[in-house]
């Protein structure tokens, strides 16, 4: 007689026991991954698929015209192409290495630091996740220009290093962090740094991993700050300008679709690039927030 197998939930082979978790999970799929195939065939669109009737969700005729012509669009603005990257590679660094150190150090301390005030920082954190950034435009713009920030890096950089949800995601993990191995590190003589360092960094990476995706489709993607604190061209992010393609480097809006069909692509890449190399780490996050 052969040998009783059980509840296999994780067969080494293909069985048809699995099939109603396919048929389960694939809407879900399709439902998640279809925007991104949308972007990718809609960037090598030609003219007339752009604003065909009904929308092609295909590309039957691939054509890289809509790259050409973005890059000789870029040729005949008066600020290089390459400026704008520089801006927000540059931007982008800054604020992501800014806030992810930041939120750990801030989570280290709220969480295992015994200090007058810190559940009312906490509070006022989770506070802070319920208003959207443009409910805050106002006061931001007077900080700003009250600095004199105004036309500088900074005025993109600041605004973008405090990010509650990263601080919240992190409190989290470092909550999970047995107070008994703190407490030994304090008796071998371990200074507070030191315990950040070698003891929270390392059990909070996929943490940290996943703030970072957070933090960097955030700054990325931001035009708002270029557009309020910033009027020197030179200073402004490649979002910004890729925003204005199809206005500022075009008369005519529908010849200019291609164009912001092609810097779509280029813009999302590096969030799908990035996910695609942490998501291991994004994937241990999900499963180890919801175990107590």
């Amino acid at each position: 007689m052969a040998a009783y197998r059980g509840h296999r939930t994780n067969p080494d082979k293909f069985e048809k026991g699995q099939i109603k978790i396919y048929l389960l999970i694939l809407p879900m799929v399709l439902l998640t991954g279809l925007p991104i195939v949308f972007i990718i065939f809609h960037a090598f669109k030609p003219m007339e698929e752009l604003f065909a009737f009904p929308p092609k969700f295909i590309t039957t005729n691939p054509t890289l015209d809509n790259f050409s012509k973005l890059a000789k669009a870029s040729r005949s603005a008066s600020i290089p192409l390459s400026k704008y990257v520089f801006n927000s590679i540059f931007i982008t660094i800054v604020s992501v290495t800014a806030s992810l150190l930041f939120s750990t150090m801030a989570a280290y301390a709220l969480s295992k630091l015994k200090f007058k005030g810190r559940t009312i920082m906490m509070q006022i954190n989770q506070i802070a996740l319920m208003f959207v950034a443009v409910a805050v435009m106002i006061p931001r713009y007077l900080i700003v220009n009250k600095l004199g920030l105004i036309d500088t890096y900074l005025a993109e950089i600041l605004p973008l290093i405090a990010v509650p949800v990263a601080l919240f995601l992190v409190k989290g993990f470092v909550d999970q962090v047995p107070d008994s191995l703190i407490e030994a590190a304090y008796l071998d003589g371990a200074s507070e740094w030191k315990i950040y360092t070698s003891i929270i960094i390392p059990l909070i990476k996929p943490a940290i991993a996943t703030a970072a995706i957070l933090v960097f489709q955030q700054v990325w993607t931001n035009i708002e700050y270029a557009n309020y604190y910033i009027n020197d061209d030179s200073l402004k992010s490649l979002a910004f300008y890729m925003n204005t393609l199809t206005s500022a480097t075009t008369t005519n809006t529908v010849a200019g679709q291609g164009i912001a069909a092609a810097a779509s692509l280029i813009m999302f890449l590096p969030n799908l690039i990035l996910f695609c190399i942490l998501q291991n780490s994004v994937m241990n996050t999900m499963a180890t927030s919801g175990i107590k």
